[in-house]
């Protein structure tokens, strides 16, 4: 019973949550982030993605999933692990658990220190305990697209624009958002 409860609790605070993405991500934060991942990626071979969660999926609550398997299956999901050089990454944010996941494919995870992803993550939280989440999200993107362009600098052969590219546009998911 009392992991019913657990669950029930949880899924209240998620859906709770989910009403302070837009107060922290507004359409001109979003806009702005759009940008600077499309200035990222003529810099660079990689894809990067941006997502931000209120909550975490009911599913997700049910079967007590964390926000890196959110973060991981999203990372499938909005098609990150497609690039030709196995060089994408998701920076993932889930409000309702102060969860941030970086998601990195295998060339960039190999290529890439994990004491570098780590410094990124503490960056990102000390913002965030300070509810400067644009500045966070922001300065989390400057510090991944200066490792993506130090281990997959952008070239003819391998960055030929936008046209052939992901989205830039940030997903924002939740109540008020279109679920994946």
């Amino acid at each position: 019973m009392a992991g019913l409860w657990n669950r029930l609790q949880r899924l209240l605070h998620h859906r709770w949550t989910e009403g302070q993405v837009r107060r922290a991500f507004p359409p001109e934060v979003l806009l702005r982030l759009e940008r600077q991942v499309a200035a990222s990626e003529a810099r660079h071979s990689g894809q990067v993605r941006l997502c931000v969660e209120g909550g975490l999926p009911y599913s997700y609550i049910w079967r007590d999933a964390t926000a890196r398997e959110r973060g991981v299956a999203l990372f499938g999901k909005l098609r990150v692990w497609d690039t030709e050089q196995n060089n994408g990454v998701l920076i993932y944010l889930l409000m309702a658990d102060h969860a941030i996941e970086i998601v990195a494919d295998r060339a960039l995870h190999r290529a890439v220190p994990a004491a570098s992803w780590q410094a990124v993550l503490e960056g990102m939280q000390q913002d965030f305990r300070r509810d400067a989440y644009a500045q966070g999200m922001e300065t989390a993107l400057l510090r991944v697209s200066d490792l993506l362009a130090a281990h997959f600098p952008a070239d003819a052969a391998h960055h030929t624009g936008h046209d052939a590219s992901l989205p830039d546009t940030p997903v924002v998911q939740g109540r008020f958002f279109k679920d994946l």
